[in-house]
């Protein structure tokens, strides 16, 4: 099944097949490019390079009432283009006396430039045959040296043109679905494919004689190994789908025998780079786990995946892995977006859930979470977000180091995050939910651990602007902790990157510790020092899991209190609001 989003879906017109119709995105570009040319009734057009966005370009200008001059290597290709309405053609040797002949001396009024090629030769081209004030559009991919004299003598307008219109590249538009006002962005990708698909209906531009190669799907490796090897000549290749069998609707592909179950028989579910570097690895080195399922939105990656671990199935659909009675557990690492609902399907399937931070978006999301997890908790279950600091070795010896004070600590942690593009997944609120909440938790998780007492207050502020539009991930947030302890969260994304990460510093009774990028903690005590130093930079993976699944295979307590979840989560949603209103909350 093909899924798409509802801006780069047209409606297929009477009258037009679905050969033609599968042409609407290389003429949704051709179009785009005719329309950044700006051409009028009547002005003379030159398209070098005519190919398959040629020859549709030639005929979308013939609609549009120009005179049209048509340019490739291939004398086939100039035939055709000549069938298709061109008024003239050339080789490109003879090119620019082809354009002083076609327009009386005086050049074109634009060029196309629908050619694939790394010489800058037909941008060249495009600038000697084009008459004083023209303009030169670029489709193709070609190479962009421009000559500076006929360019600068003539005052030519050079344009590229992107794709298939406004909104290509845009994820608002694309996948979120916001279209532009009509009135404002007349010709969107959208449009311009309903434009095309027109066209076709009206029979203004003529598709069978672009169609060189027809291949059925199940020899669809045949279209692209004739592709590669280019002994052939060959324009249009049609990929056919049966269209008299019933389409299957198992999401499900077995990979290997079935193994038998162990005390954690886990299903996988999201494969990103996080959960393929950092989680698996431990994983497998747990022999108490079996996983048994891996779950992926591509079908591709979770079958590389599944192969690569020996699971034995993989599959695209979630579900498959909550109505799977050998599977008792289930490891969440999609898109922040996607936790809440996934760790709430898997609670009422009945699994233990493991589920990378943050545990949800929104406090709606947090208190539904709470309700069901209460009910399933005393049935057993074990829910466990991916807090990982509090469990490394340096975290243990933090909390040995001041297990025995008297009086509050007073606490700093300072995060050199570094950049992340402002137009990233993990900077929309609505997917990613920001770096406060889906990073900052880590921090706040691990003073809390520390004095072992929950968030009772947050009050956070960020700088005043940013040349990246972005102020969130810039920021300090202040909070008091239950037992009277207080704690700085430093955050910046605008440090250099050849300071280390992550930075804190404890202080109480007497009794400092100070731990660098947890690497080298340093513990400071009736006036001397100690030195702890891990052998790589222990961030408490391991640990985690070898925590959650003992847990689950011993029937002990969950590693981490929800409480404890709870609250670091509702801070961190809390320090969003305070960064707009500059407010104190209370947790």
């Amino acid at each position: 099944m093909v899924y798409v989003p509802k801006q780069l879906c047209a409606k297929i017109p009477d009258g037009v097949d679905f050969e033609d119709a599968s042409f609407v995105t290389l003429g949704a570009i051709a179009l785009q490019g005719v329309r950044q040319a700006e051409v009028r009734l009547g002005d003379h057009v030159a398209v070098i390079g005519l190919g398959l966005l040629g020859q549709l370009t030639v005929q979308i200008l013939k609609a549009s009432g120009c005179h049209v001059l048509g340019s490739d290597l291939g004398s086939a290709k100039l035939q055709l283009a000549t069938d298709l309405g061109a008024d003239s053609v050339s080789l490109p040797e003879t090119l620019v006396d082809a354009a002083s002949a076609f327009t009386e001396g005086h050049g074109v009024d634009a060029v196309i430039v629908t050619a694939s090629t790394k010489d800058s030769g037909p941008v060249e081209l495009a600038g000697t045959i084009s008459r004083k004030k023209g303009r030169v559009v670029i489709v193709g991919a070609v190479g962009m040296t421009l000559p500076r004299e006929p360019y600068y003598k003539k005052e030519l307008e050079l344009r590229l043109s992107t794709s298939y219109g406004p909104g290509r590249y845009d994820i608002d538009f694309e996948e979120k679905g916001h279209d532009y006002p009509y009135g404002y962005v007349r010709w969107t990708e959208t449009r311009n494919m309903e434009a095309f698909l027109r066209l076709l209906q009206q029979k203004k531009v003529i598709l069978k004689r672009l169609i060189s190669h027809r291949y059925s799907i199940q020899h669809a490796e045949d279209a692209y190994s004739l592709m590669m090897e280019n002994a052939v000549p060959y324009l249009g290749i049609l990929i056919t789908y049966p269209i008299d069998q019933p389409a299957g609707h198992s999401r499900v592909i077995e990979l290997a025998p079935s193994k038998p179950a162990g005390p954690v028989t886990l299903g996988l579910i999201g494969a990103g780079n996080h959960v393929k570097d950092m989680l698996l690895p431990p994983l497998q080195a747990l022999k108490q786990v079996m996983i048994r399922g891996v779950c992926t939105a591509s079908g591709i990656n979770a079958k590389a995946l599944g192969t690569k671990i020996g699971a034995p199935y993989c599959t695209t659909d979630p579900q498959a892995i909550f109505e799977d009675a050998t599977i008792n557990a289930v490891l969440i690492g999609t898109r922040h977006d996607s936790h809440a609902s996934l760790v709430l399907r898997a609670l009422h399937a009945g699994k233990h859930v493991f589920v990378e931070k943050p545990l949800c978006l929104t406090e709606q999301e947090l208190d539904q979470i709470a309700s069901v997890y209460q009910d399933h908790s005393r049935k057993g279950l074990h829910l466990m977000v991916g807090l990982n600091r509090r469990f490394s070795a340096h975290g243990q010896k933090a909390r040995a180091f001041f297990q025995d004070r008297r009086n509050p600590l007073v606490m700093v942690y300072r995060v050199n995050a570094g950049r992340i593009p402002s137009d990233h997944w993990t900077q929309d609120p609505a997917v990613g939910g920001g770096r406060i909440i889906g990073e900052a938790c880590h921090f706040v998780d691990y003073m809390q651990a520390l004095c072992d007492a929950p968030p009772t207050s947050i009050h956070a502020r960020r700088i005043a602007h940013e040349s990246s539009g972005i102020t969130d991930d810039q920021c300090v947030l202040s909070l008091a902790f239950k037992d009277g302890s207080i704690g700085t969260l430093i955050y910046t994304a605008g440090g250099d990157t050849t300071l280390p990460k992550e930075w804190f510093e404890a202080h109480g009774d007497g009794k400092s510790l100070t731990m660098t990028d947890f690497i080298t903690s340093e513990f400071y005590a009736h006036g001397r020092k100690t030195r702890f130093k891990s052998g790589k930079r222990d961030k408490g993976f391991a640990q985690e899991l070898t925590q959650f699944v003992e847990a689950i295979e011993h029937g002990r307590p969950p590693a981490m209190r929800y409480e404890e979840i709870y609250a670091v989560t509702r801070t961190c949603l809390l320090a969003v609001e305070s960064l707009r209103s500059g407010a104190v909350y209370d947790v």
